[in-house]
């Protein structure tokens, strides 16, 4: 029984667990961005994390247990920009602030936006749900502060949901199509700077009233 008033510290032997999950989850992020989840297996994701299958099994039942535990920690961090779009700012700000938390994250978690990119084209059997559910709401949300941003003449007209799709396009595209973009620049880098710069631009260009 755990009595009240005392806190809870991890024992070595808790925290070296935790640990090899960690592992054995940044190798499966790392081999099913490379690879979809069909095509990873567990003995890639046992080797990135340098240890054996057998090991690996005794932390997770298996790869739809590590590809479902990847995607579920990662949408929090995925939906939080557009949570903040504050509907009582200025808002071309919000909406290009909104761009570039987007870009950042392209740039941040490159892995978790192709493991994303990766779901959507298997036709989301782990997050489909999530999406017409929380995601839903959210969009709708997010379309309607547009629409009255639009309606008060704060911005041009637009279609608020088709806005928000054209911006997951455009920063999402640098994580999901990064070595097109590096093989096309002849570059070693992706030009984040250079493309927030534009993207800023083309969208407040866009939404400016007149």
């Amino acid at each position: 029984m755990i009595r009240a008033g005392k806190s809870i510290r991890a024992t070595p032997r808790t925290a070296a667990k935790a640990g090899k999950r960690e592992a054995i989850l940044d190798s499966a992020l790392d081999v099913f961005s490379r690879y979809g989840y069909r095509g990873a297996t567990l003995d890639q994701i046992a080797s990135g994390a340098g240890m054996s299958k057998p090991n690996l099994l005794y932390y997770f039942s298996g790869k739809e247990e590590i590809h479902r535990t990847l995607l579920t920690r990662q949408l929090d961090a995925w939906l939080a920009p557009l949570k903040a779009i504050d509907p009582n700012g200025d808002p071309v700000a919000e909406i290009t602030l909104y761009v570039r938390r987007k870009l950042e994250m392209a740039r941040d978690y490159p892995r978790e936006s192709r493991l994303f990119a990766n779901e959507i084209i298997q036709g989301a059997p782990v997050i489909g749900e999530f999406l017409g559910g929380e995601l839903k709401q959210l969009v709708d949300e997010a379309a309607r502060i547009l629409a009255g941003w639009s309606e008060s003449g704060k911005i041009a007209p637009v279609n608020g949901r088709h806005l928000i799709f054209s911006i997951w396009a455009a920063t999402q595209h640098y994580a999901d199509f990064e070595v097109q973009i590096r093989l096309v620049l002849g570059s070693d880098g992706i030009g984040f700077d250079d493309a927030a710069e534009h993207l800023e631009f083309l969208f407040r260009r866009m939404l400016e009233p007149g």
